[in-house]
């Protein structure tokens, strides 16, 4: 039977063949010479300290449906930056999350903090869209991978000197994604394939995982409460969208996960 996950995958390869008729990767290559030099998403997550915030730029979800009407992204990387944020994360999928590369590309232009393309990476060409439109890091998903094709993203994705944030939800993915060359690790409490989430799915991950990587929680993240259960366990950064995005004042909602 078929998942949310291998739904999303399969419309997504449709989407890359339009994609790449529409705009060549040598258009592409040469809209990367002049987009503005990366920013260290690594170093933003990796300082020490409190438990680091990427804030999602998130309208929609396949699981809650429409999440934010009142969507207005660039004014809300900003909210995220001016509150606390170490990085901010873009939906970049359309058909699932209502996201847009035009949205990353503004949001980028408009924050002094890292920005993460979020969407399902499946081809070097996505990594080529994402530098392009000034992406500093990307997510790659250990479960819409074979071996191969993460170890290849992974290390495209380093050369165009963006940091790949390899995801993860099944345990028996870890080995992959270490071998793949993987020291930003993110675990996802969501099971992509029933949209079912456990925060304690990050927490039982973190013994797994050398201290010289860093980790980040992703999902089922709503509370102080959460965050300071993440950090106390060692987890080094969280990934939050639907918490902030539902609350009628985004840059609150940060500071109240942050403690400030």
């Amino acid at each position: 039977m078929s998942t949310i996950l291998d739904k999303i995958v399969a419309t997504k390869r449709a989407e890359i063949v339009r994609a790449k008729q529409l705009r060549p990767e040598a258009e592409l290559r040469a809209a990367i010479a002049d987009a503005p030099p990366p920013r260290d998403f690594f170093q933003a997550l990796a300082a020490g300290g409190a438990i680091k915030l990427i804030a999602e730029v998130k309208k929609a979800s396949p699981s809650k449906g429409l999440i934010r009407a009142d969507f207005q992204p660039v004014e809300i990387a900003r909210a995220y930056e001016a509150n606390g944020a170490a990085c901010i994360s873009a939906l970049t999928d359309e058909q699932y999350f209502q996201g847009s590369l035009d949205y990353l590309r503004a949001i980028r232009a408009a924050v002094h903090v890292p920005v993460l393309r979020k969407d399902f990476i499946l081809d070097a060409y996505q990594l080529l869209e994402a530098r392009a439109a000034g992406a500093d890091a990307v997510l790659l998903i250990a479960e819409c991978l074979d071996d191969c094709n993460l170890r290849k993203l992974h290390n495209e994705a380093v050369e165009l000197g963006m940091a790949p944030l390899v995801e993860l939800y099944d345990p028996a993915n870890l080995t992959r994604v270490f071998d793949a060359g993987a020291t930003l690790i993110g675990v996802n409490n969501r099971d992509l394939r029933t949209f079912e989430v456990d925060l304690r799915h990050t927490i039982r991950m973190r013994e797994r995982i050398p201290d010289e990587c860093v980790l980040v929680g992703e999902s089922g993240i709503h509370s102080r409460e959460d965050a300071l259960l993440l950090q106390e366990a060692g987890v080094d950064a969280m990934l939050v969208g639907e918490h902030l995005m539902s609350q009628p004042d985004v840059g609150a909602a940060v500071r109240a996960l942050l403690g400030r």
